[in-house]
């Protein structure tokens, strides 16, 4: 089962989502809380509780994708990822609007604090797949790009934050959850 993780004032339902699902089929999606530790202890449960082989996360999902990869030895799909998101979500401190149904959510200081608590270093070899794209408006590829540097790393000219033609990708994300190395242990 692939579980897919939404950025952001994003939600679980969103045009990558319903990608993969039209994809793949075995794809869950929720909405996550604000809260990022409320948020990690949601996907701990689903990981849990499934035969989850595969991560997919976008923006601050990926940066929740890379802290549950690594914890969870699961293969994951990073698209324009997050690195640094206690320092790039500081200004989005108070009210917020999720883009995909205009519900209104509030930004804490104290969400910006636990994000500290999800350590993303010492990355293991071949555990990830980074999707970049050099026209995100929101987050530099660059960033990402030599954080991620021992990874398999695909970079395409232009696209912005939003990754809107996943679609082009589909089958590259098979090939990278049905391929050898990094897997979950059992």
């Amino acid at each position: 089962m692939i579980l897919y993780i939404h950025g952001f004032k994003s939600c679980g339902r969103g045009n990558k989502s319903r990608a993969l699902q039209s994809y793949f089929g075995d794809v869950v999606a929720p909405d996550l809380p604000p809260s990022p530790s409320k948020a990690i202890h949601e996907l701990e449960k689903i990981i849990q509780s499934s035969e989850v082989d595969l991560l997919v996360g976008s923006s601050l999902g990926g940066y929740y994708a890379t802290y549950l990869g690594q914890k969870y030895d699961i293969k994951a799909v990073l698209i324009n990822p997050s690195t640094r998101p206690f320092e790039t979500l500081k200004p989005y401190i108070g009210w917020q609007e999720r883009f995909c149904d205009e519900d209104m959510f509030e930004w804490k200081e104290e969400y910006i604090k636990e994000l500290f608590n999800y350590d993303t270093n010492n990355l293991k070899k071949h555990l990830f797949l980074v999707l970049l794209q050099t026209g995100d408006e929101v987050l530099d590829y660059r960033i990402a790009l030599k954080k991620y540097e021992n990874q398999r790393r695909i970079v395409e000219y232009g696209g912005n934050h939003r990754f809107e033609n996943i679609e082009d990708y589909l089958c590259m994300i098979k090939r990278f959850r049905e391929g050898n190395g990094s897997h979950r242990s059992v």
